[in-house]
Formats: C-alpha cells, sequence, structure tokens
C-alpha cells in the first residue's frame, strides 16, 4: 500500500528576490521558520514560487539548494511541472536526482490535453523516477484538469500516489474518492477549503497562507486528524478572510506583498506579476492586522 508524502499542512514557498536573482540567504531564512513553525514539507518552485517566470537553470539551483539545505530536517517536494513532457521528465529526474522526497507536478498547461495525453504525460513522469508523484490539478491557471476516471486510471501507477486539488469541484474530489482506492490521496490546493476537505478524507493542504503563518495552517489539519471539527472550524473562520485575501490578486502577488510587510524581505515580483492595486494593499493589511499581525511597511 502507498503511503501519503505527508500528512497535515506543506507550505508552498515563495522565493524569494533581489535585484533579480534568487535570494538563497532569505530562502533560508523561510526554510528554517517552516521548520520551527511545524510546518510538514516544503514544496518548492510550485506556482506560489513563480516557477512559470524562473529560468530552467534557477529552477534547478533553488531544487538543488532546498533539497540539500533542508535535508533531513523537513520532507522536500520539488516542483516538476511542465507543459513539455520531456521537460517535466528532465525536471523530475532532477529533483530526485537533488535528494527532494517527492514531486508536484501540475497539469501540462496551454495546450489543453485530454485526458489520454494526460494519462501518458503523467505516466512517462512516474516512468522515469523512483520517488513519489504528487499530481496537481488547477484548471483555472492551466486550462486543462482531470476527471475522477483518469485519477483512477493514473492511480494505477506505483509512483502516483495522489493529487493536490485546486478545482474546487467538491464533486470531483466525491467522485475520485469514491472510486479510487484508499491509497490514491487527496490534498487541498486552497487554504480556504482545506476544512471541507479534511472533512472529506483529504491528507491537509499545500498551502499559501502558511508562509506567514505556518502554525495556523498546521493546527487546522492536526484539529481535523483528531475529529475536533469544531475547533478547526473556530480557527478556520479566524483566518478566513486573511486567507482569501492572499488571493484578492493572482498568487502569489498577495502573499509576496503581505511578507514584505511583514519584514520578511521576498522582495520583487517577476513580470508579467506586478505590484498590487491600491485598493487591495489596503485591504491586505486590513485582513493582517484583523489577526494580530504587526504591519511594518507597504
Amino acid at each position: 500500500m502507498k503511503q501519503p508524502l505527508f500528512k497535515g499542512s506543506a507550505v508552498a514557498l515563495v522565493t524569494p528576490f533581489k535585484d533579480g536573482k534568487i535570494n538563497y540567504e532569505v530562502m533560508k531564512r523561510l526554510i528554517d521558520m517552516q521548520i520551527e513553525g511545524g510546518t510538514a514539507a516544503i514544496v518548492v518552485c510550485g506556482t506560489t514560487g513563480e516557477s512559470a517566470t524562473q529560468t530552467l537553470e534557477e529552477h534547478m539551483e533553488a531544487v538543488e539548494f532546498c533539497a540539500s539545505y533542508a535535508a533531513g530536517r523537513i520532507t522536500v517536494i520539488a516542483g516538476a511541472g511542465s507543459n513539455d513532457t520531456a521537460a517535466a521528465v528532465m525536471l523530475a529526474k532532477h529533483g530526485e536526482r537533488c535528494g527532494a522526497d517527492g514531486l508536484l507536478v501540475v497539469t501540462p498547461y496551454y495546450n489543453k490535453a485530454t485526458q489520454r495525453g494526460l494519462v501518458r504525460h503523467y505516466n512517462a513522469i512516474g516512468d522515469a523516477v523512483n520517488i513519489p508523484i504528487i499530481l496537481y490539478n488547477v484548471p483555472s491557471r492551466t486550462g486543462c484538469g482531470f476527471t475522477a476516471e483518469t485519477y483512477r486510471e493514473l492511480s494505477k501507477h506505483p509512483n502516483i500516489i495522489g493529487v493536490k486539488e485546486a478545482s474546487g469541484n467538491f464533486s470531483l474530489i466525491n467522485e475520485t474518492k469514491a472510486i479510487c482506492d484508499e491509497d490514491f490521496y487527496i490534498w487541498s490546493g486552497d487554504d480556504a477549503l482545506t476544512l471541507p476537505m479534511m472533512a472529506m478524507g483529504a491528507q491537509g493542504v499545500i498551502s499559501v497562507l502558511a508562509n506567514i503563518l505556518p502554525g495556523v495552517m498546521t493546527d487546522i489539519c492536526r484539529l481535523c486528524f483528531e475529529n475536533d471539527f469544531a475547533s478547526a472550524r473556530e480557527l478556520n473562520y479566524k483566518y478566513l478572510h486573511l486567507m482569501n485575501a492572499m488571493f484578492c490578486e493572482v498568487n502569489p502577488i498577495p502573499v509576496k506583498t503581505a511578507m514584505n510587510m511583514l519584514g520578511y524581505e521576498v522582495g520583487e515580483l517577476r513580470l508579467p506579476l506586478c505590484e498590487m492595486e491600491d485598493k487591495n494593499v489596503a485591504l491586505l493589511k486590513r485582513e493582517l492586522e484583523a489577526v494580530g499581525l504587526s504591519v511594518h511597511s507597504a
């Protein structure tokens, strides 16, 4: 029986930049904060890490750095998605060579693959490595998504262990749980949906909010595992407006803006991502302060 790569809250780590380059000194501090905050795993070079605007060399270097720096202290999951299967295979092999514990592989964007194409794409990646693979379903960003039947077909591969579900489609999640074996695991890809998804059997979340509040997402997951859903709901509702504010503009614009407001010095965004509109900066500042965080600057 396959085992989940992690249980609880994993952080979709931002990539700090300075003067156009990755700021590894800040990345060290961010990784240490996640470990100290009880986070179960770190995802490097995912959507929140701005992988789509990194060069191939930067992506590979960031994965290698994170896997080396965090080795033995926390589970490391390397982003390895691409719209080109050969490139995804190359990134997956590189992640494995670097010592990553697993891979997160988003659906191939722009091409809008058929379900048959998705099966072939992911089986090719699965055949190329010997570490666990988590699929990533976020059709709002990629223009491509899974059916429950495709999940069931892909779950037959020994290296494909589950999916980060960010479709918001509870009918799809429900059907997937109904027709797939129990060792095809689901993780929430949306902080605000973690609570209901864990009530449906999800193993936790790959979180954006954990970049600034790792303990909160860890505690929500822990309470759900303990079947204390009343306390989990209370904590969820306390931070719900902040969770939603993290998506008032496209991710990771708000979370990086929030982190800079809080003094984490994660630096600039890369075009075509750019600074937030003033009204959204004010909204974000208000929600950060509402949960007791001290905002230093905008």
